[in-house]
């Protein structure tokens, strides 16, 4: 990386921890530039303003929790055991739900949406909206092969998303508990939400 790189991701870096500390309203751009070790007007050479800085926090931790999810519903397409892969693919979306930075992140810009509207937006479109797209294009193509029996792909797919991941993500983000789901904990909210799912929407063997 480059200085100016490293730069821009230390900027990244300390603005991500004091947002998340201290909630948008409280942040201040002193405090960002302190906690980077760069000066005020560096951090405006960089980011242009406060709210930019958060848009981009929010796109790019989006972005780094999303992608492996697409990549691996993606996959799904090709499946030869859908219940397995399902399966897999539930457990390691939820724990990537689940990781306490993107819940804090979560929960703020749920908090700001009054005020910034396109930021929950930003957050929505780039993560549960892509998220639920993806699985609708899975599930069409999975339906097509007589694997599942979907009328409404894009509606199975909100059923599969918030049937795995309600129960958890909706203790955190109203309780405030940023602790980590024990591994148990997420095979059984995971494996119990695809059961359901497959009750909707599988194809029972001849």
């Amino acid at each position: 990386m480059s200085r100016t790189d490293r730069k821009h991701q230390a900027i990244l870096d300390a603005a991500t921890e004091v947002f998340l500390t201290d909630g948008y309203a409280g942040t201040t751009i002193d405090r960002i530039a302190a906690t980077a070790a760069v000066s005020k007007p560096t951090v405006y050479a960089h980011f242009g303003d406060k709210q930019a800085l958060f848009t981009e926090i929010v796109t790019r931790t989006v972005d780094e929790a999303a992608e492996p999810v697409h990549a691996e519903v993606a996959a799904l397409r090709d499946t030869g055991d859908v219940a397995a892969d399902l399966r897999d693919l539930a457990r390691r979306q939820l724990t990537m739900v689940m990781r306490p930075r993107l819940l804090q992140l979560r929960r703020l810009v749920i908090g700001e949406a009054g005020r910034f509207p396109e930021l929950g937006r930003l957050f929505a479109e780039r993560g549960p909206a892509r998220t639920i797209a993806d699985l609708a294009a899975a599930f069409r193509g999975l339906s097509e092969r007589g694997l599942l029996a979907v009328a409404d792909p894009e509606l199975a797919a909100a059923h599969f998303n918030w049937l795995v991941m309600s129960v958890p993500l909706n203790h955190a983000m109203l309780t405030g508990d940023d602790t980590p789901p024990p591994a148990a904990e997420i095979e059984r909210h995971a494996d119990e939400g695809v059961r359901v799912f497959l009750a909707a929407y599988g194809v029972q063997p001849p």
